[in-house]
Parts: C-alpha cells; sequence; structure tokens
C-alpha cells in the first residue's frame, strides 16, 4: 500500500490581523483539512458573514482587502498555496512535487519538520538530488537531529566521498548518537579506493578531542579506528584501541571480530582462534566467526580438527548452501583442495548444482593437475555471475599449459553457445592475447569480429580506446562515429570523442568537442565523467570561473586522480593555489601511485605539497 500524505484535524484560523496559524498547527500536530475541505469551510466563510451594503463579488471595483493589516505570523497566500499543492500531489502519488513544494516551504519558513517531509516524499520518489538538498536543509534547520545526517552519510558513501561519509557519522556521534563507525570502516577495508589513511587521520582527530571518551557510542569508534589501523599495518595503535574497548563493552561481537582479525594479520593464530570462538559464542549465527575460526584452525595446521569444526557447523546449520561454498572457498584460498573438494561433493548430487560449486571445483581439479576435468567443471557454469570468471579461468589454465590453440578455440565455441556473451567474450579473449604479448592478433581478432558485426557498440568503442592508446587519434574517431551513427545518444561515445578532443586541444574543434559533450550531458546528466569532461572542455575554452563548478561537482561522485589533476589546474588558474595544493596532497596520500598527478606536478611544480 502507498503511502499517503494526508494529515487530518481540524485547521486554526486566526484574526485578520494576525493572520493564519495554520503553520503552527500543521507543524505542532501534523493537521491539514483535506483540499475539499479547506475550500467548503473557506467558502462558507464568506458566504456566511456578508453585511448588507455587499453585493455580489462582481459587482466588487477594489480589492476588498486592500486595506487589512499585513500577515505577520503563519502563512501568507503564497505559502498556503504551497504546502495545499505539496499536500494534493502526495495524495496522488506525485512525491516528486510534493517534495519540492515541502522544501520550497521549508526555505521560506524555518521549520525542521516541512524540510522532514520535504525528505521523507524525495526518498519516495528516488530522486537523489531531490532527497540530498532536502536533507541538507533538514540538517541545517535541525542541526543535532540523526536522520539527515543518516541519509547524507549514505549519500556521501555511495558517490565514493569517504571523507565525507565519516564526517556526518562523527556528527551523529558528538551529538550523542550511533554513527555506526565500525560498520563504516568493514565497508572502507573492503574496498580498495578507500583513502584509509586519512579515514584513520579523520578518526584519530576525533578521538583526540577533549571528552570524546565520554560520549555514549565512544567504544564504536575505537572499534572502527582499530580496524583500520590493522588493515593499515599499525598493529600496535589497534591493539591499545581493543584493550579499552574490551574495558568497555567486553560483550560486543564486534570487538571480538576485530580482535580475530588482527590477530590474523599479525599472525598470532591461537589469539585468533580464541577471539573467533569468543565472538561465536556471543553471535552463534554470525558466518563471519565460522569463516575466521575455520581460517585460524587451518593456518594453525588443524585442517582435521578445522574439519570436524566446519563439519558440526555446517549441521547446525542445515547444511547452509552458502556457508558451505564459502568454508570451500576458504580451503581452496588457504591451500587445501582436498577438504574443499569434500564439502562440495555433497552438493554435486543436488538438482540444480549452485554455478559457484562448478567453479570452485574446476578451480580445485586445476589445482590438482587435471585440466581436461577442470575444463568440463568450467563450461557447466551457465550465465550468471561466475560465467565469465569461468571462461577467464579455464583459458587462462589452457595458455599456461601451452595449449594457446585450444584456449582460443575453446573461447570461440562458447561465442556460438552463449550469443549473449559474444561481446564480453570477443574482449575476454583480446585482453589474454594482450598478456602474453600478442597484440597483433588480438588486433586480428577485434578487427574480424568487427567486419561481422560492423554495429556492436561494445568493440567498436574497445577498438577505439586500443587505437587512442597506438596514438592513432583518426582511427578513434572513425570508430566512436560508427557508434554514433547507430545510436546518437551514446553517452560513452560522444563524452569520449568530446573529451578527447578538448584533450588534446585540437585547433578550430574546441567547439566541436564542446557540443559532442554537452550531448552526453543531455543523455547521461549524472554521469562524473561527463561533467569532468564539462569542465575540461570550458577550461580549454578559456572559462575557468566556468569549468570549476563542474569538476567540483565530478570529484564529489568521483574523487579519482584524474579528475583532481582537472580541477587542480583550474583553482591554479583561478588564483587559489593553496585549495590546489591540498587537493593535490590528498591524492598523493590516498594512492601510491598517481601518474597524472605526477604529470600535473612537472608542468607546475608549485603545487607540490
Amino acid at each position: 500500500m502507498r503511502p499517503r500524505f494526508s494529515l487530518s484535524g481540524p485547521v486554526l484560523m486566526g484574526s485578520t490581523s494576525s493572520g493564519f496559524s495554520l503553520v503552527s498547527a500543521m507543524l505542532r500536530h501534523s493537521i491539514l483539512l483535506p483540499a475539499a475541505a479547506s475550500a467548503a469551510l473557506l467558502l462558507s466563510g464568506c458566504q456566511s458573514t456578508p453585511g448588507p451594503q455587499d453585493g455580489p463579488l462582481g459587482t466588487w471595483d477594489d480589492d476588498p482587502m486592500r486595506n487589512a493589516p499585513p500577515i505577520t505570523r503563519g502563512l501568507d497566500a503564497s505559502g498556503l498555496s504551497t504546502l495545499l499543492g505539496a499536500e494534493l500531489a502526495g495524495q496522488r502519488g506525485d512525491y516528486r512535487y510534493a517534495s519540492q513544494g515541502y522544501l520550497e516551504a521549508a526555505k521560506r519558513y524555518r521549520e525542521p519538520a516541512l524540510a522532514e517531509r520535504a525528505t521523507f516524499a524525495a526518498r519516495f520518489s528516488n530522486e537523489a538530488g531531490l532527497i540530498e538538498a532536502s536533507a541538507l536543509r533538514w540538517r541545517e534547520l535541525a542541526p543535532q537531529a540523526e536522520a539527515p545526517n543518516r541519509l547524507l552519510a549514505a549519500f556521501s558513501l555511495q558517490r565514493g566521498d569517504w571523507l565525507d561519509s565519516l564526517e556526518q557519522r562523527l556528527d551523529i556521534v558528538e551529538a550523542g548518537g550511533h554513527g555506526d563507525i565500525t560498520a563504516f570502516a568493514e565497508i572502507a577495508v573492503a574496498e580498495e579506493e578507500a583513502p584509509l589513511r586519512l579515514i584513520a587521520q579523520q578518526l584519530r582527530e576525533h578521538l583526540a578531542r577533549p571528552n570524546a571518551d565520554q560520549l555514549p557510542h565512544h567504544s564504536d569508534v575505537l572499534l572502527g579506528t582499530a580496524l583500520i589501523e590493522a588493515t593499515l599495518g599499525d598493529t600496535a595503535p589497534a591493539q591499545r584501541r581493543l584493550d579499552q574497548v574490551e574495558i568497555l563493552d567486553p560483550e560486543s561481537a564486534a570487538l571480538w571480530l576485530v580482535k580475530a582479525r588482527l590477530a590474523l594479520e599479525v599472525e598470532d593464530y591461537p589469539t585468533a582462534q580464541r577471539a573467533a570462538q569468543q565472538g561465536l559464542d556471543l553471535a552463534p549465527d554470525d558466518v563471519r566467526f565460522i569463516l575466521l575460526l575455520a581460517q585460524a584452525e587451518i593456518r594453525l595446521n588443524n585442517i582435521s580438527a578445522a574439519e570436524v569444526q566446519t563439519n558440526a557447523l555446517l549441521e547446525s546449520h542445515g547444511g547452509n548452501e552458502n556457508l558451505r561454498l564459502s568454508l570451500a572457498q576458504l580451503y581452496l584460498e588457504e591451500g587445501h583442495p582436498e577438504p574443499a573438494q569434500r564439502l562440495l561433493q555433497p552438493l554435486i548430487g543436488q538438482p540444480e548444482v549452485p554455478d559457484l560449486a562448478y567453479y570452485l571445483l574446476g578451480a580445485i581439479t586445476q589445482e590438482q593437475g587435471d585440466t581436461d576435468n577442470a575444463l568440463l567443471y568450467y563450461r557447466q557454469v551457465s550465465e550468471g555471475n561466475e560465467f565469465l570468471p569461468a571462461r577467464a579461468a579455464a583459458a587462462q589454465m589452457l595458455i599456461e599449459d601451452d595449449r594457446l590453440l585450444d584456449a582460443r578455440a575453446f573461447l570461440r565455441i562458447e561465442r556460438m553457445r552463449f550469443d549473449s556473451y559474444f561481446s564480453e567474450l570477443v574482449m575476454l579473449e583480446v585482453q589474454l592475447l594482450d598478456e602474453i604479448n600478442q597484440p597483433a592478433d588480438a588486433d586480428a581478432l577485434l578487427d574480424r569480429e568487427i567486419s561481422r558485426t560492423p554495429d556492436d557498440a561494445s568493440l567498436l568503442y574497445m577498438r577505439a580506446m586500443r587505437r587512442w592508446e597506438a596514438g592513432n587519434i583518426a582511427g578513434m574517431e572513425q570508430d566512436l562515429r560508427q557508434i554514433l551513427r547507430t545510436d546518437p545518444n551514446n553517452a560513452e561515445a560522444l563524452n569520449a570523442l568530446g573529451y578527447t578532443l578538448a584533450d588534446l586541444n585540437l585547433p578550430g574543434r574546441l567547439q566541436e568537442a564542446f557540443e559532442l559533450i554537452e550531448r552526453a550531458y543531455e543523455a547521461d546528466p549524472n554521469n562524473p565523467a561527463v561533467l569532468d569532461s564539462m569542465g575540461w572542455v570550458y577550461f580549454r575554452l578559456g572559462q575557468p570561473e566556468e569549468a570549476l563548478p563542474w569538476l567540483e561537482s565530478a570529484y564529489t561522485q568521483l574523487p579519482d586522480q584524474e579528475v583532481a589533476a582537472h580541477l587542480a589546474e583550474v583553482l591554479k588558474a583561478l588564483g587559489r593555489e593553496e585549495e590546489a595544493r591540498r587537493l593535490v596532497q590528498q591524492i598523493i596520500q590516498r594512492t601510491d601511485r598517481h601518474p597524472l598527478i605526477d604529470e600535473l606536478l612537472e608542468r607546475y611544480p608549485e603545487l607540490s605539497p
């Protein structure tokens, strides 16, 4: 059932001198008359109070309210209209319009409940920009409210702005709420692009503040910090923080999870075993403890004990299929294919064998040196998440076995068997040929398959990028133009061609580049790569002021080194060198390899941190 925006109850009306007190009543009680009732009330008021001197409405020559005192409190006519419009839009399911109306009202009247209502409606409209704008206004009007900070933290994390997301969470912590710092840290540790050192620095700054240890959820911040530090190899401070948490909250399952991970990191396997068992006692259904415990047993070379334990755990979990697969994968990754195979055998007799089971059995059989049987397992992986990894593993296995012709024949047959994966399998073969230093064969394969399917956008785009890498700009443009003949609104092709023309700064072609990127933006306005291109072409056109907001928006969504290099160069052109220098420093701290930043610093050494 769809949520309704109906708000029932009486509407309080003041005298003419004080105006309508609708806002205060509505915000106190979430009250607003249905539109029909409001209209009836207003009409009945007009018809029940005329004096004998009043004639029909049409006979008035002047505005009867001209001399009425001004409204000094509550809603004026425009505000009332806005709120009624938002209410009606919500009742008919137009949540976008409803949210816009409530947000407009929240900007006119400094009432947090209006911004909250705007955010609530925006979430049902599924428009990210509108949700974020409403949540920002809500936070502005109610700085201590937890909900808007949670929403904004989620949005920042979604677009890869780790530091902003962490800042929102720490704001929640400082207001006395639960910022889910440990959960945030777990996500950051799992992501290769997360700036762990900057995250650790921000967490340490928070912990160093006076009275930080008096906040209600201090242990959660300590745990998250310890997890980040352990991942960075800063094991001593991580261990000190865990010791603090053990005093504050010894029954926290998250504590023992981080303790087990840290012990594995420093190769203290008995401690890892004890911590994982402690966590499992506290949270017996948490599969992470089962995997950590098994990993500790395996590292202690207690393979038989590990098998007995994992089998007992499987039995207690009703033979959970996903758990069985995870444990098999763990044994395989730790270099023990035999117990992995034993775990998978019960799945083979099922009516529907999971694709991951076939994939793992292929890897196990390959590890045992039985290439042909491994190939049979890999080929049984059907369409889905494991399909391409299985074909890649099989082809790589054959190449490593000095059977390149067999590998290429296998991929050709698979292209015929699975037409929906035709492009991906061609691109896989091209990649494998590149890896064994046979680029001429890779180019020939790509040319041949494009001649057979001349409108395959994926293959054309791949060849365009290869031509660009080889310095064949004319060939790249030819392929991208071919894509655009078939699909004129292909944002990827429009952006690639427009950006290349802008980046090369080709004489007489900057306006053409701008028009291509503009079309890409119309086709995909939320793509940060397109936003970056728009900012860069403005810069090439000599308009750094116009370039800046585009690049700032792109960097907010895609904080990588290419966008950062563009943004830093524009900041320098605008005389904001200190900001550019800080941005460069962030990227250098975030990643060990930053060739585009290095190239920028060669041209502008004064931007070096």
